[in-house]
């Protein structure tokens, strides 16, 4: 079984969701980003999602463009991401490591080079923005072919005509993208992802995690009884950028009390 697999039922066993952060690679600098990534494990993350800095990030909200302007600025290049990558692997044997961001940067190699050195540097998936599935002729067949999950993105707005076509190819987990927005602005309501997290969880086996808009350990305890991941960025970008270089400190907390609060979470039978 594959690092997220076991992750997401590691978390099933424990009865409770997976707690996946997020933090954009070189925010504030590239050698700084290791230690924040120790800090989410230390914390108690389950999975992290790495992101790549891109000048036009546009699914995201005013911290994470801030972060992806921030990591450029340092200079932060695909080489150090790897880097930050592979070190990462051999300090976190067992922990999920997930490249999320945009074509550009993702392509601009080729996909067989970037699937072949993602893997390389002990990732285990990738989440691309705005390559939808109808037109995914090459990332999803080189990450697969390099044995890496391509994991996939719903909205509010993917109905049932177009769910098999994003479930198609997807593997690791499914990232439900609870409103129709950008990322760290709004929250959508607890009914509305209930409905929207079953109705996903009927048409597939793979995990559900949901993302956009949850920052307190109060929101990611309701999330936490109804899907299978609890997915927080825009809220732990923003500690990075008060705190620069000492961020770790100030993370681990943070993180542990979203692992807490989802770790209590009633789980809701699907």
């Amino acid at each position: 079984m594959s690092r997220l697999g076991s992750a997401f039922e590691r978390a099933k066993a424990d009865g409770r969701a997976a707690l996946v952060t997020f933090v954009t690679a070189g925010d504030p600098s590239p050698a700084a980003t290791g230690a924040i990534l120790d800090a989410l494990v230390e914390g108690g993350a389950d999975v992290i999602e790495l992101g790549m800095p891109f000048t036009d990030p546009m699914a995201d909200g005013p911290a994470i463009q801030a972060a992806n302007i921030r990591s450029l600025d340092a200079g932060t290049t695909t080489a150090d991401i790897l880097r930050i990558a592979k070190e990462f692997r051999t300090r976190h044997a067992g922990i999920p490591l997930v490249l999320m961001g945009y074509a550009n940067p993702m392509l601009r190699r080729g996909a067989a080079w970037f699937a072949d050195a993602a893997q390389e540097a002990g990732v285990d998936g990738v989440i691309c923005v705005d390559v939808p599935p109808e037109e995914d002729d090459a990332l999803g067949p080189a990450l697969r072919a390099a044995g890496l999950d391509l994991i996939r993105l719903a909205t509010p707005t993917t109905d049932a005509a177009r769910l098999p076509a994003v479930i198609d190819g997807a593997s690791g987990f499914l990232y439900y993208v609870s409103v129709a927005g950008i990322t760290g602005l709004q929250q959508a309501a607890q009914d509305s992802i209930e409905a929207a997290v079953a109705r996903i969880k009927a048409a597939t086996d793979l995990p559900v995690a949901v993302g956009f808009g949850i920052r307190t350990p109060e929101q990611a305890q309701a999330i936490g009884a109804v899907a299978d991941g609890v997915v927080v960025g825009s809220a732990i970008v923003e500690i990075i950028a008060a705190n620069g270089a000492d961020a770790p400190a100030a993370v681990i907390p943070y993180i542990r009390s979203l692992a807490d609060a989802v770790s209590s979470a009633r789980r809701i039978p699907a």
